[in-house]
C-alpha cells in the first residue's frame, strides 16, 4: 500500500525521457511526519557556499556523525544507552536518536562541520570542475571551401 502523499507519475514517464530522476525527486519532496526532528536551517552565502545548521541540543561531538557521499549528506545523532535516566518534571529538549538526509546537487562538496552552542553547522561549497564549465568558442569567418582537386589529392 502506498503512502497518502505518493503521487503516481507513471502515465507521464513515457513522455519524459531523461526526467526519471526529476519525477522521483518530486515524489520524495513531501516530508513524512517523522522528518521534523531535529529542526534545521539552510542558508545560501554570497560567496557560493551554503550552510546547514541543525539544532542538536544535548548532543556531544562524539555522539554526532556527519557523512558525505555522492549527492547525499547524512547527519545522525545517537545517545548511548548506558547513561542513568534522570527524573524530569518537564522534558522539552528532545535527545532522541535521529538521522536526517540532505540531497546535494552535483559538484557540491562538504568543507567543514562544527558544533557550537547546540548547533551543528555544516559548510558546503559548489565547485564545478573547469572541464564542466561552459566555454565560449570563437567563430572564424576565414574558412576556405575545399576545392575538388584538394579532395582528390586527400583521397589518394
Amino acid at each position: 500500500m502506498r503512502a497518502a502523499n505518493y503521487l503516481d507519475l507513471a502515465p507521464y514517464r513515457r513522455s519524459t525521457v531523461g526526467f526519471d530522476r526529476l519525477l522521483d525527486l518530486m515524489n520524495n519532496a513531501a516530508p513524512d511526519a517523522a522528518e521534523h526532528y531535529p529542526p534545521f536551517d539552510i542558508e545560501r552565502r554570497a560567496d557560493g557556499t551554503y550552510r546547514i545548521s541543525v539544532a542538536v541540543p544535548g548532543f556531544r561531538p562524539d555522539e554526532l556523525e556527519v557523512v558525505a557521499q555522492q549527492n547525499m549528506l547524512t547527519v545522525s545523532g545517537r545517545k548511548p544507552g548506558g547513561e542513568p535516566q534522570a527524573t524530569y518534571l518537564h522534558q522539552g529538549i528532545s535527545t532522541r536518536s535521529f538521522e536526517r538526509r540532505f540531497p546535494l546537487a552535483d559538484f557540491v562538496i562538504v568543507q567543514s562541520a562544527a558544533l557550537e552552542n547546540g548547533l551543528l553547522t555544516v559548510t558546503l561549497k559548489r565547485e564545478v570542475p573547469e572541464a564542466m564549465k561552459p566555454r565560449k568558442l570563437d567563430i572564424s569567418t576565414t574558412a576556405q571551401p575545399v576545392s575538388t582537386t584538394e579532395k582528390d589529392q586527400a583521397q589518394a
